[in-house]
């Protein structure tokens, strides 16, 4: 997909509605302000509430003519306690609205009404803590790949959770017209059905790890190349390009 350029607007109507976790005493700087730069920090590479204070300082000049700074740039202990305060479920679905609109234009810029979904667990590097006992983050995400958008991402305690957190994430998303693609871990018929159900298609890995179903399936497909498919009802899509 082409860059696209977004109105600032754009972005701020999307969490105008998130609820303000502070006191009315200490609401210096507009809640709205507050998360947008907090996520287009983000967007820039920082890395917590000291680089994204960092980074909003750097831009001041831009940022207070784009947003309502009445008390100029937040510092970082604001993005801090903002974060901290913030509830996940309700910034979770501001953001997916924000999302969504992101999907619905690169779907008419792109004119790609049937995308391809890419479902991947990555873990975090140098996000583990040794001296706290916690392990690297792990999460599961889905890219739509002609959008280039990450339209969900659940977080895991580790890889082996990846099973119960795919159904999660893709609840997240409008999986209708979309053709799914995941690795062997999630060939289960939980995911499958999930995805059928939501008026998507799938692409799932099979390897040895399930042993039955992968010699029948490739018992299948030796049997029905002998007379080219003719006597199964396959469909069949073929693509070429230019070199």
């Amino acid at each position: 997909m082409p860059p696209a350029q977004l109105s600032i607007d754009e972005v701020l109507c999307h969490f105008e509605e998130l609820e303000d976790p502070r006191s009315e005493i200490n609401r210096k700087h507009p809640l709205v302000s507050v998360v947008v730069i907090a996520i287009m920090g983000v967007l820039a590479q920082a890395t917590g509430p000291t680089g994204i204070a960092t980074w909003a300082k750097f831009h001041a000049e831009l940022l207070q003519s784009l947003l309502p700074l009445p008390h100029g740039v937040p510092g970082k202990d604001v993005f801090r306690r903002v974060l901290c305060a913030l509830r996940p479920d309700a910034f979770q679905q501001c953001f997916a609205n924000w999302i969504s609109a992101l999907r619905a234009d690169a779907e008419l810029a792109t004119e790609v009404d049937r995308p391809t979904f890419a479902v991947d667990g990555k873990t975090l590097r140098r996000s583990h803590d040794a001296k706290k006992g916690l392990g690297p983050l792990h999460s599961v995400s889905v890219w739509a790949s002609e959008y280039g958008i990450t339209l969900a991402q659940v977080a895991t305690d580790e890889k082996s959770n990846e099973i119960t957190a795919i159904p999660a994430v893709l609840q997240l998303v409008d999986l209708n017209g979309a053709i799914v693609t995941i690795d062997a871990m999630g060939t289960q018929k939980a995911i499958a059905a999930q995805i059928v159900e939501g008026g998507g298609d799938y692409v799932l890995a099979l390897k040895r790890n399930h042993e039955t179903l992968h010699d029948a399936a490739v018992d299948y497909m030796i049997e029905q190349m002998e007379n080219d498919f003719a006597d199964v009802n396959a469909r069949q899509r073929a693509t070429t390009r230019d070199t």
